[in-house]
Parts: C-alpha cells; structure tokens; sequence
C-alpha cells in the first residue's frame, strides 16, 4: 500500500503518517523502487496495537 492509500484508509493525514513513519511510531513500511511502501498485515497490525494501547491510555499522540 501506498502512503496515500494508508492515509485514506485510516483517515489520517499524510504528512501525520510521515511523522509517524520518521518518528518510528508507525506501522512498519518499507522502500520498493524508490517509494513507501506498507504491507496491509503490518497496517492492521498497527492498528490493533493502537486499539489496545488507547484502552490502557498509551496511544501514539
């Protein structure tokens, strides 16, 4: 997936994903011909981690 495409999933801003991804605190990405690129299982994975660290007040922001 793209940046894009994960902002648009998530609902998220871009250039907040980019902080996230620059900062270590978002889902896992990797480079493939020069872009971002995100696995969907590690954006999901995220997501979940996210969940349950809100629950226990530690989310990422």
């Amino acid at each position: 997936m793209s940046t894009t495409e994960v902002s648009a999933e998530l609902g998220i801003p871009v250039g907040t994903l980019r902080y996230y991804r620059s900062s270590g605190c978002g889902p896992a990405s990797f480079r493939l011909g020069g872009r971002i690129r995100y696995r969907r299982a590690d954006v999901l994975a995220w997501v979940a981690e996210q969940e349950r660290n809100s629950r226990r007040g530690q989310g990422v922001a």
